[in-house]
């Protein structure tokens, strides 16, 4: 039963048909959002998903293209009569502008559902979820605020799926995506903070995965496949460019 539901792939800059970098992990008792740009809940039932289902989001970074949605996402919950508790996860940078965040919107005066916030530390492989289909980690990344990626270890089929998240080449990538049966990677561009197509193709070898899919990629005209033969030249396995709405089976 467990996947994963990409419900964006754009860079800082969505177009049409891409939505900002954001996906899902599904199982049979969890079901947990990674970031929340744009429209979580209209993504969601999108996708076929009942945002009333969701337990836990895992909020990678603080950055607009990454929590834009998710004060809406818990109002609609809210309204939509959910009673429900959540669980948010995010390292400490991340949950003191997410309270102020809630703070603003004075989310305690609204007396939807609890929130309880998960603090996550500056460590590699830190256990975050460990449910009876699935563990889920975090690993610091190289960006330019404190930022983790994310490694999810499924239970009944062993299977691994790993995501950089917004980052440079870093060690700690390698570490984290180590024989993981899906990659995926940014491939915003080399700059500082991002990855190219090739570099997340390094990272992939390195970490000696099975399939690299790229995200977070430029769009609005930008002809973004040619991303998938920068990373060929380099891993041999498996690549293509995550698509909004790809569903990646982890059983």
């Amino acid at each position: 039963m467990p996947k994963i539901v990409v419900l964006g792939t754009a860079t800082n800059v969505p177009d049409l048909d891409h939505e900002n970098s954001h996906m899902v992990l599904v199982g049979e008792e969890r079901m947990v959002l990674i970031d929340g740009p744009g429209s979580p809940f209209l993504r969601l039932q999108k996708a076929g998903l009942d945002p009333e289902k969701l337990t836990d989001i895992v909020v990678t970074h603080f950055h607009p293209d990454h929590v834009s949605g998710i004060s809406t996402l818990m109002m609609s919950m809210g309204l939509s009569q959910r009673k429900a508790p959540i669980n948010i996860y995010a390292n400490a940078h991340c949950t003191a502008f997410l309270k102020q965040m809630f703070d603003n919107y004075e989310w305690n005066t609204w007396h939807f559902f609890p929130v309880t916030f998960h603090t996550v530390p500056e460590e590699e492989l830190h256990t975050i979820i460990d449910s009876d289909e699935f563990k889920v980690y975090t690993s610091p990344v190289k960006h330019f605020v404190p930022t983790f990626g994310i490694r999810v270890e499924t239970k009944d089929s062993g299977k691994v799926f790993a995501y950089s998240c917004d980052t440079a080449p870093t060690a700690s990538v390698v570490s984290l995506a180590q024989n993981a049966d899906v990659f995926i990677h940014e491939a915003a561009g080399a700059s500082e903070g991002h990855s190219s197509a090739k570099q997340a193709a390094e990272m992939a070898v390195e970490a000696n995965v099975k399939e690299l899919l790229l995200i977070h990629y430029p769009v609005n005209g930008f002809d973004y496949q040619k991303l998938v033969g920068e990373a060929k030249e380099v891993f041999s396995g498996p690549v293509s460019a995550a698509e909004d709405f790809l569903e990646i089976n982890l059983s």
